[in-house]
C-alpha cells in the first residue's frame, strides 16, 4: 500500500476526534471543519515516514492550525453583517440559518448560566425565559426583592 493511503485512511479514521478537538477550541463547527482539512493539507505535504506517534503528530497539526485561526481572530476585527448587507451577499434568512442561529444562541446562554451562582441562574431563568417579576422570584429563592436588579 502507497503511504499516501495509508496515510490518508489514519487520517480518516482521526477527522471524528480531530473535528471534535478543534470545536473545542474555535467554537464553530465550520471553523472546526476548516482547521480539520487544513491539518490534512499540511500532513499530507509534510509526509509522515518518520513519524512514529501518527495520533499525536496530527492532534499537534490540527492545533495548531486552530491556534493560528484563534490569534487571526484577536489581529483582526470582525463587524456583523447588517440586514441589508447580509441580503446583497445572498444570506437571507431561511429556516437553516435561523436553526443555526438558535443553536448558537443556545450555545451562549449555557455558557452565560454557567458563570453564575445558583440562585442567580434560576433568577435569570425565570424572569428572562417565563418572564416572572423579581418578587415572585425573590419569595422562590429565599432572598428579598431588593437583591435582584430592576
Amino acid at each position: 500500500m502507497d503511504e499516501d493511503d495509508k496515510l490518508a485512511r489514519r487520517f480518516e479514521a482521526s477527522r471524528p476526534r480531530l473535528r471534535a478537538m478543534a470545536y473545542r477550541m474555535l467554537g464553530s463547527l465550520s471553523d472546526a471543519d476548516d482547521a480539520v482539512q487544513e491539518g490534512w493539507l499540511r500532513a499530507s505535504a509534510a509526509g509522515s515516514d518518520d513519524v512514529a506517534n501518527l495520533e499525536g503528530w496530527l492532534t499537534t497539526i490540527v492545533a495548531r492550525v486552530c491556534l493560528d485561526m484563534l490569534r487571526s481572530r484577536k489581529s483582526r476585527r470582525e463587524e456583523p453583517l447588517s440586514p441589508d448587507d447580509a441580503a446583497m451577499a445572498g444570506l437571507e434568512q431561511g429556516p437553516e440559518q435561523e436553526t443555526m442561529l438558535a443553536d448558537s444562541v443556545g450555545l451562549a446562554m449555557l455558557v452565560v448560566l454557567d458563570t453564575l451562582p445558583p440562585a442567580e441562574r434560576v433568577a435569570f431563568v425565570l424572569h428572562d425565559t417565563f418572564g416572572l417579576p423579581f418578587g415572585e422570584i425573590a419569595a422562590i429563592t429565599g432572598r428579598t426583592p431588593a437583591t435582584w436588579p430592576r
